[in-house]
């Protein structure tokens, strides 16, 4: 299952630089990451500092 990026997100960008398949972009109001492209691995979740990001 894809991760997700919750309403929490502070818009930071930080998930982005850390997804090796940069299955994760900006979206209108928080980034969004693309669950056909998402591959589980968790690297987005550890380096939000908002822990908006949930697997």
């Amino acid at each position: 299952m894809a991760y997700n990026i919750t309403d929490a997100c502070l818009n930071c960008g930080s998930c982005e630089g850390e997804c090796p398949v940069g299955a994760i972009s900006a979206g209108d109001d928080k980034y969004v990451i693309n669950a056909d492209e998402c591959i589980d691995c968790g690297a987005c979740a550890s380096s939000c500092p908002a822990e908006a990001i949930e697997g």
